[in-house]
């Protein structure tokens, strides 16, 4: 499965987010819904437009989005102290 066939950013499109190809469904609320405990089944009861695959894709685009993020560790500045 291509991620890029099923997800799609566009500006005009949700302001920019991450969307299921050809619908406003963010990939966001399916990862937010998931973790609250919504099974696969009971998005595509909620969201008949989805797919199987969708939600898939979905899941694989935010493994692939955190997999390629970097961290920038800053040290915090050491405060100077008056005597």
């Amino acid at each position: 499965m291509a991620i890029l066939n099923r997800i799609e950013i566009h500006p005009k499109v949700m302001l920019g987010k991450p969307v299921i190809r050809g619908t406003r469904i963010p990939v966001e609320l399916i990862l937010r819904k998931m973790s609250e405990g919504m099974s696969a089944a009971e998005l595509l009861d909620a969201y008949p437009r989805l797919t199987r695959d969708d939600i898939h894709a979905a899941v694989a685009y935010a493994a692939d989005t955190i997999a390629h993020e970097e961290d920038v560790f800053v040290q915090p500045s050491q405060k100077q102290t008056r005597r």
